[in-house]
């Protein structure tokens, strides 16, 4: 076994998987209606294909990806498309977003002309690529990437190598492990998928240590698939080392510009999930219509990981792990580090849900009153992306865009490191959230008014160039002729 590279920074953090690990996967129960985002994924947002009052099948494309990064949706559940309006959703807590709302049947009539089952093997990497953009796949990790476009972004002469990152370092997410655990030749068939889509010399699939059955698992997938390009890799378990970029640097001892993506440097980095979810399309003719969700916390009575369909409400999951107990106190999209605390559970699963935490005062680290910052440095002892926490912090108050631009506001990756070993209590990841949009909007404000200088320099050049050419012809005319 290949020994991880050091990474800088991080927790070692209470996982609290082992409730949500006791038991299989197993189907969440039907629902009556699936609320489908239009812009559950990175990029645009998708374009209806249906109308409200038409009838779908399960399978059938109900959404077109708009140009450019965008990913195309499907019908999760036969039934009637009853409205096509805003709605709220997890991934918008700010306003309501538009989506189709289908009335679920019961009958899970397939789509009649679903894609035919497609060998990867026997098409090109162009055309993989475009077969997978149709399963409307999309990076399962939580970013909701459209992997077609990320796919297509990668290219590069020598082909890239590909990375799965099985890695779930946030607390109690065990979708990942559970999906390695017991779906193991799905990753390892979607692995073989993307490294023919991407012309790719190597796959490396990184887990944690301390999941000895997902490892086994997947080992004993490998030795059945007998593909020597693809590997495991074993990482320290440490938060946040499945972060891209941190868990790029630990398995190939690299670093990705703080400028640039991991394909500047010959690197694609996918879920586990996502490649997974690239089989089931390719095998057996299942587009992107549903995913794994953890469903946990001391405040729901029995948690589990549920095979979810997507616009399935949150309330439903619920009721399948036995309800809240008394202690409930807090709904979180995400793990207990950088999930998103959610008003209510009438909102739907989207690609993006891993998991669903129903958090009790025992899960979350009580937080006191803030106090003023002592210079301790601990916060930048734990930053895994090498920045000063508390200098930006500084920066913040009173706002000094030019400072939080030159000490890096915008890389840092809000794991909320900083905030869990602050003695001050200083909510630092909040913070530095909310200023990134005040510093992305002065910077693009300055490179507005940079591009306008010089378009306005460039202008007074050419005219007085032509001024000159002007009147050169003019002298040139009135020089008398010599005879």
């Amino acid at each position: 076994m290949i020994p991880s590279h050091a990474l800088p920074g991080g927790l070692r953090l209470d996982a609290h998987k082992e409730r949500s690990t006791k038991q299989p996967i197993r189907a969440a129960s039907p629902s009556e209606r699936h609320v489908i985002p239009l812009d559950q994924h990175a990029g645009a947002p998708a374009r209806p294909l249906v109308k409200a009052g038409e009838r779908v099948r399960m399978y059938q494309p109900i959404a077109q990806p708009a140009p450019g990064i965008s990913a195309w949706l499907h019908a999760p559940v036969s039934g009637e498309v009853i409205a096509i309006e805003p709605r709220p959703a997890p991934h918008r807590l700010g306003a309501p977003t538009l989506s189709l709302v289908i009335a679920n049947d019961g009958r899970d009539e397939p789509f009649e002309n679903a894609a035919a089952v497609v060998s990867f093997e026997q098409i090109s990497p162009t055309e993989a690529c475009e077969h997978i953009a149709r399963g409307g796949i999309v990076g399962l990790g939580g970013a909701a990437f459209p992997t077609a476009n990320k796919l297509e972004s990668s290219l590069c002469e020598d082909g890239p190598r590909l990375l799965l990152n099985g890695a779930e370092c946030e607390p109690y997410i065990s979708c990942d492990e559970m999906l390695m655990r017991e779906r193991a030749e799905d990753i390892v068939f979607g692995a073989r998928a993307l490294l023919h889509a991407l012309c790719a010399p190597s796959c490396t699939i990184a887990i944690e240590a301390g999941v000895p059955e997902a490892h086994e698992a997947l080992r004993r997938a490998l030795d059945k698939a007998a593909d020597s390009r693809i590997r495991i890799k074993i990482v320290p378990a440490i938060y946040p080392a499945g972060g891209e970029r941190q868990l790029i640097a630990s398995v190939f001892g690299v670093e990705v510009p703080y400028d640039g993506l991991p394909a500047d440097i010959g690197i694609v980095c996918q879920n586990v999930g996502t490649a997974a979810a690239v089989a089931r399309w390719i095998r057996d003719r299942q587009p992107l219509i549903s995913r794994i969700v953890t469903v946990t916390g001391d405040g729901v009575s029995a948690p589990a990981n549920l095979e979810t369909r997507i616009g399935t409400p949150f309330a439903s999951l619920i009721g399948d792990c036995g309800g809240y107990t008394e202690r409930m106190s807090r709904l979180i999209m995400g793990g207990s580090m950088m999930g998103a605390s959610l008003p209510h559970d009438d909102m739907p699963v989207v690609k993006a849900t891993n998991c669903i935490v129903a958090a009790s005062a025992l899960d979350l680290q009580p937080r006191g009153p803030e106090m003023p910052c002592i210079r301790c440095g601990a916060c930048s002892y734990v930053c895994p992306a090498f920045l000063l926490p508390q200098q930006l912090h500084w920066y913040l108050h009173p706002y000094d865009g030019t400072q939080l631009d030159r000490h890096g506001l915008l890389d840092c990756i809000e794991c909320g490191c900083c905030d869990y070993v602050c003695p001050s209590q200083i909510p630092l990841a909040e913070r530095f959230r909310e200023g990134k949009p005040l510093l992305v909007r002065e910077l693009d404000a300055k490179r507005s008014a940079d591009t306008a200088r010089a378009h306005f320099y460039a202008r007074n050049e050419r005219l007085a160039r032509l001024e000159a050419e002007h009147r050169a012809k003019l002298a040139a005319m009135r020089r008398p002729k010599q005879q």
